[in-house]
């Protein structure tokens, strides 16, 4: 509608909702669901977060996301959704860092090893990096 609500203003073809108001619909169902799965049992804390499982830790917990803005990413994928599983795949079977890369490990430092690709010619094995400091 236009703004003074006295007729019909087309949009572009394949524009369905406002990336803003599909965000804020998506953020209160997300909301929504987790509540529902708390509510009904679903979900166990363990570790530093053992403290939701007490109902006014939890809701309090919640009450920001309520008000955080959310961001919707809308954009129809290039190579269908083929391509978009395909792409997510690769990541939830996988690990940044595989065990046999690790070289070392302290309270304080991770050293692991890695291969530099870029490397067209020669020995790709496996060099050190420099320790990465987790302080």
């Amino acid at each position: 509608m236009s703004p003074d609500g006295t007729k019909w203003v087309a949009c572009k073809p394949g524009f369905f909702l406002h990336v803003r108001v599909l965000s804020r619909l998506f953020r209160r169902l997300f909301v929504e669901g987790l509540l529902a799965l708390y509510q009904a049992g679903e979900l166990a804390f363990f570790g530093d977060c053992e403290g939701l499982a007490d109902t006014a830790a939890f809701t309090k917990w919640l009450a920001p996301f309520r008000k955080t803005e959310w961001v919707v990413y809308a954009k129809p994928p290039f190579g269908g959704p083929e391509v978009v599983l395909a792409y997510l795949s690769r990541y939830t079977h996988r690990v940044a860092i595989s065990n046999h890369c690790l070289d070392g490990a302290d309270a304080d430092t991770v050293a692991f090893l890695w291969k530099d690709y870029r490397v067209k010619s020669g020995d790709r094995d496996l060099l050190p990096l420099e320790s990465a400091n987790l302080g």
